[in-house]
């Protein structure tokens, strides 16, 4: 990977992917799975964190798509988020819920999940014909797990028959580890399969950029007063690169239910809501332990801002500019062609034309900045921006 002295290095973010097969071999479905690092082969963290971790990662960092295709995928989630302490902050579609048999059922949960069912998610109800508790979450699931590596004959045949009384819930045979376990699966009905007999988790590496978490801590704040200042929540995003490309990247992905180009950071703020970029936020602060290189971030904001102020005295839009800066700096941050990082998000046309083709005048404003940067050129009126850029970016928003 490579990485500029000015911006540092990207850092990787970690995904496990297993597969769900139908019984005719086909790929049905992903289980999305926490990974600390990408050589782990399980899971070393299953709390709220890992949980948040792997939502944000799917959405913002890999992208849905890149990580399923078409097929759905289905994300383990823990109490909180089935009871609503932490938010879900994505429609129902293409990512389900799984509930593992770790958790407690009581009525908060059973609750939690006939609401989350009545939202359209796809939930599945993991040993949910062996564990008495999970038994009576199947009124609301739409598949259904059973452990063929733990739970004997006899316990299984038990499970079949309650999970027949819910016709609407297709069975998921998992941890099948030998050909003769699937082939015992496939007998006794399972539509679906898992194990890893069939394909093993496979952990996928994409970067993200490191938090600014005490401007998100206070953008949280922001976002959760009665009287939202907009214009305010904007400004915070454009301070923290790693968030105001994740809000692009949440504007065009199943995360929002929508499919429109935008042509600033504030647009995308303004589609995205703050209801739900508050949702965002508050997993990205959970899930984003990580430290970044705060430098490294305050130089691609810096970046972006000269961006900005040269556009406006050019007449035009600085927070198009402001948008098109951040970009190029992040590209670099994650050794990537800017087209290319482009080529991912829903930009509008005057951002494509400046970043995948090179052409335009936001391309020109481009081009001096990064020859001002440099050092290939002095301009006094640039050097004012510069300063008054370094400043901005360092401001700690209030």
């Amino acid at each position: 990977m490579a990485s500029d002295p000015i911006l540092g290095a990207a850092l990787p973010v970690h995904v496990g992917r297993q597969p769900i097969y139908h019984r005719t071999g086909d790929v049905a479905a992903y289980e999305l799975l926490f990974r600390a690092d990408a050589g782990a082969v399980e899971a070393s963290d299953r709390s709220s964190f890992a949980t948040s971790r792997v939502i944000v990662a799917a959405f913002s960092d890999f992208g849905v798509e890149a990580l399923a295709g078409n097929h759905p995928c289905f994300v383990n989630v823990t109490r909180e988020f089935l009871v609503g302490d932490l938010p879900l902050p994505f429609e129902p579609g293409r990512v389900g819920i799984e509930v593992l048999a770790d958790i407690e059922v009581d009525d908060a949960v059973r609750d939690g999940v006939a609401a989350l069912a009545r939202r359209g998610f796809q939930i599945a109800v993991d040993q949910s014909g062996t564990r008495p508790g999970q038994e009576a979450l199947l009124p609301y699931a739409t598949h259904a797990k059973i452990d063929m590596l733990v739970d004997d004959e006899a316990t299984i045949n038990i499970a079949l028959s309650r999970c027949a009384l819910y016709p609407h819930v297709q069975l998921i045979a998992e941890r099948l580890e030998s050909p003769a376990a699937v082939d015992t699966a496939t007998a006794l009905g399972f539509q679906l399969l898992q194990g890893h007999a069939l394909g093993r988790p496979r952990a996928l590496t994409a970067t993200a950029l490191g938090p600014l978490r005490l401007r998100r801590i206070h953008l949280l704040v922001e976002l959760n007063k009665a009287d939202v200042d907009l214009d305010r929540v904007v400004s915070m995003a454009q301070t923290d690169p790693g968030l105001a490309l994740r809000v692009l990247r949440l504007v065009n992905s199943a995360a929002s239910g929508t499919r429109r180009t935008v042509s600033s950071i504030a647009e995308a703020v303004m589609l995205l809501g703050t209801r739900q970029l508050q949702q965002w936020v508050t997993l990205m602060v959970i899930a984003d332990i990580t430290e970044g290189d705060e430098a490294a971030l305050t130089s691609a904001a810096t970046h972006a801002r000269l961006c900005r102020l040269v556009a406006e005295r050019r007449r035009l839009n600085g927070d198009t500019a402001f948008t098109a800066g951040l970009l190029v700096a992040v590209s670099d941050l994650f050794g990537l062609p800017v087209a290319d990082l482009a080529a991912e998000l829903p930009l509008a046309g005057e951002l494509r034309e400046a970043l995948i083709t090179g052409t335009g005048a936001l391309a020109d404003v481009i081009g001096t900045v990064h020859v001002y940067r440099a050092g290939y050129a002095f301009d006094g009126e640039i050097t004012a921006d510069m300063l008054d850029a370094i400043r901005w970016s360092n401001a700690i928003p209030a």
